[in-house]
């Protein structure tokens, strides 16, 4: 099992992937998007088909209040359009996709502020920092899903 973590961002969609074991995420690169994230759709399809991904983590944006605001409602409307693609690349006989994978939005507030931390203190500054900062992001959204997984897979052990 593989999970993918989403980041949308306005120049570049991150990607992130999780090791078979489901327990860490690593960064897995960006997709350029030019302030039009639903130009990465396809290439994302193309990503969960050559990874094997059976579980989608979105990053739904926030507000610091908790309410959703335009840049939620777009991670909505993405997540619906990419359910679309990928049950359109199942029935395609063109991709290797037998199933749509789950998909999940996970509150992202401040992922981005802790995705910069991350990087300045691996000491990663100047130039290469700015295109790592949206996949470093999904590796923060990827890692909450997981982490929160486990914890919930501890709590239903101690209730049995």
């Amino acid at each position: 099992m593989v999970w993918l973590g989403i980041d949308l961002g306005d120049a570049r969609v991150g990607l992130a992937l999780s090791d078979p074991g489901i327990t860490l995420a690593h960064p897995a690169g960006n997709i350029q998007v030019y302030g039009d994230s639903f130009r990465a759709l396809d290439e994302v399809v193309d990503v969960i088909e050559d990874e094997s991904v059976d579980h989608v983590v979105v990053g739904l944006p926030l507000l610091l209040s908790g309410e959703e605001g335009r840049s939620a409602k777009k991670a909505r409307r993405w997540t619906v359009n990419l359910e679309r693609r990928l049950r359109a690349a199942v029935e395609d006989d063109e991709y290797s996709l037998t199933q749509v994978p789950t998909i999940e939005l996970v509150d992202e507030r401040l992922t981005t502020v802790t995705a910069h931390h991350q990087l300045f203190d691996a000491q990663i500054g100047g130039r290469e920092h700015r295109p790592m900062v949206d996949q470093q992001s999904a590796v923060v959204i990827l890692q909450t899903a997981i982490d929160r997984r486990e914890r919930q897979e501890e709590r239903e052990t101690c209730d049995r």
